[in-house]
Formats: structure tokens, C-alpha cells, sequence
């Protein structure tokens, strides 16, 4: 678990269920992800991935709530997909997505930032990278001021994406 002054991260679990699915059905979250929503059978397979993922690789994707009163917020991760990208990714890339209710208030770089941290302190991760549509200007933005820089343009699954990368302090 990891607590910033607003939020809490714990990871992806089974009872955050209900709220995944709401989250990958709203249009403004899915957008820049997905062409389309994820329906519950999508929701629960990426749940199960994001347990898994915690199970074999010590990290994955933290459940972001409020601190206050609990609200789902969204999640941000430490992943290793294993992407089928070009130029392939040489580090643990990191992930963020918050419920349209929730942008614009800081709150995405505050757990971003709180994952960065954790990855240089328990991954030991000298550099960490992460995939971008070119049409996510906020998701850009946020690259950049936790200090990410843009190494590559390439496809990921027919779609133009910026990967980015940031060395560690």
C-alpha cells in the first residue's frame, strides 16, 4: 500500500470489480485506450491479468482511492506486458488512467509520482518508459512533468503511439 496527502494505492483486487467496470465503460476514461468500452467479461479478464501480474512479478497495476472517503479514483501501475512494440521496451513501463470525475486536479500525478518513487525505491528501476497515443495531451503532459521524454514514434496494435522513457534519479 502506498498513501499520498490525498490518495491511497493498494493493488488490483478482486472487489474492485464493480468499480473497473464502470470506469472502462465510460467514454471519457476509455477514449485514448480502447476503441471501444470494455464490457464486463473484458473488465474481469483485466482484473484477473492485474492480480496475476502482482502474483508473478512482485508489481502491476495499484487501485487508486481517495483518502477521505474511499472513492475509486482510477489505478496506475508498474507493468511488463511483454508488448509487442518496436522499438521494444527495456524497462518497467508505468500506466496511469483516472475517472473523468477525478483529471484535472492533480490527483494522477500525485500517484504517478508516488509509483515512480516506489519503482526507483523497490524495483531498483534506473528507467522506466511508457506508451502515449499522440492525441492524449493531458496523458503527454503529465509524461513530461515527471520527467519523461519522448525516444520513439511507432505502432502498437495499428495505432500511432509517442514512447517515452525517464531516467531515474
Amino acid at each position: 500500500m502506498i498513501e499520498t496527502d490525498r490518495l491511497i494505492l493498494t493493488p488490483v483486487a478482486v472487489g474492485d470489480y464493480k468499480d473497473l467496470c464502470a470506469l472502462l465503460a465510460d467514454p471519457g476514461f476509455f477514449r485514448h485506450i480502447f476503441p471501444q468500452a470494455l464490457n464486463p467479461e473484458e473488465a474481469w479478464f483485466r482484473l484477473l491479468r492485474d492480480i496475476g501480474h502482482w502474483q508473478v512479478m512482485g508489481y502491476g497495476n495499484w487501485t487508486i482511492r481517495t483518502r477521505d472517503d474511499g472513492r475509486y479514483v482510477g489505478s496506475v501501475g508498474l507493468l511488463n506486458y511483454r508488448r509487442i512494440v518496436e522499438p521494444a521496451f527495456d524497462a518497467p513501463e508505468i500506466g496511469w488512467g483516472l475517472s473523468p470525475t477525478f483529471q484535472g486536479k492533480g490527483m494522477a500525478f500525485e500517484a504517478a509520482a508516488a509509483a515512480v518513487a516506489w519503482a526507483e525505491q523497490h524495483l531498483k528501476a534506473d528507467r522506466l518508459v511508457c506508451m502515449i497515443g499522440p492525441d492524449n495531451g493531458p496523458s503527454l503532459a503529465l509524461a513530461g512533468r515527471l520527467g519523461f521524454v519522448r525516444y520513439a514514434d511507432t505502432t502498437y496494435k495499428g495505432d500511432a503511439v509517442i514512447l517515452l522513457a525517464r531516467a531515474g534519479t
